[in-house]
């Protein structure tokens, strides 16, 4: 539990939906009618509008239930520790709402953990520029990972799936473009901030919250002699894990 109270709060409510969720889905608790993204029903006469949150929180089947938790923690937990206090909900809202309308809207998926995942670990591989990490037995720079996962659910589940989860790395350096990239190279401004008391409340609420790097004109530097967090803490499972998820029952599969 002391790992779990650990991580900061935003993924730590997230993983704990998704966990609560899949298992209750997959325990026969639940039925799966719940959880599929379906506009036909979100924007029916009797708006079923949990299904704007429930696509997120469905794990893949089996091992992929362990595997899907353990992305979410651990990238999401990477992501969120390198924003400022209250940034990474913004970071997840815009997320979630690009990948409903790309995943979702234009592609049919129903379940839309897995490219919410992969925006978790681009913005990871963003954040650690000029870091290795390891994937399967070999060390690659951080900024290959997303792109190596997404060639293993190619081979693994096929191009639908492949495409399904790249809409999550679109979403991931949209958003990076529009706070730090444009407003730092281009001279533009940036527009999507964290209103004030968002801010407020996380600080004074999160003991976890540090630095933010990424996403803004200036980055933290990294004191003299310590490990790089990719490279610290790179897993062999990051790199497999979307090849038992629900990548492999295409992009356009509907349940319920």
């Amino acid at each position: 539990m002391d790992v779990f109270w650990a991580a900061p709060p935003v993924t730590r409510t997230l993983t704990a939906l998704t966990l609560v969720q899949s298992a209750l889905m997959y325990g026969g608790l639940l039925s799966f009618y719940w959880a599929p993204f379906l506009p036909s029903l979100i924007f029916s006469w009797r708006p079923q509008i949990y299904r704007l949150v429930t696509p997120f929180l469905l794990t893949g089947p089996k091992l992929g239930f362990f595997f899907d938790l353990y992305i979410m923690y651990r990238y999401g937990s990477a992501a969120e520790k390198s924003m400022a206090p209250g940034e990474f909900l913004i970071y997840l809202l815009f997320v979630a709402f690009s990948i409903m309308l790309t995943a979702g809207g234009y592609l049919g998926a129903a379940i839309l953990l897995p490219p919410l995942t992969m925006a978790f670990v681009y913005t990871f591989s963003q954040t650690n520029r000029g870091t290795k990490t390891r994937f399967w037995f070999i060390d690659i720079p951080v900024v290959f990972l997303p792109y190596a996962m997404l060639l293993v659910t190619m081979v693994s589940n096929g191009w639908d799936a492949a495409l399904v989860e790249s809409t999550g790395i679109l979403a991931a350096h949209t958003y990076d473009f529009l706070t730090r990239i444009y407003p730092t190279f281009g001279g533009g401004r940036n527009f999507i901030t964290v209103p004030g008391f968002l801010e407020r409340y996380f600080t004074e609420h999160d003991p976890n919250s540090g630095y933010r790097g990424y996403g803004t004109a200036s980055r933290a530097p990294r004191p003299a002699g310590q490990p790089s967090s990719a490279s610290a803490s790179g897993s062999t499972w990051g790199s497999w894990t979307s090849s038992s998820s629900w990548n492999g029952r295409g992009a356009g599969r509907r349940l319920g």
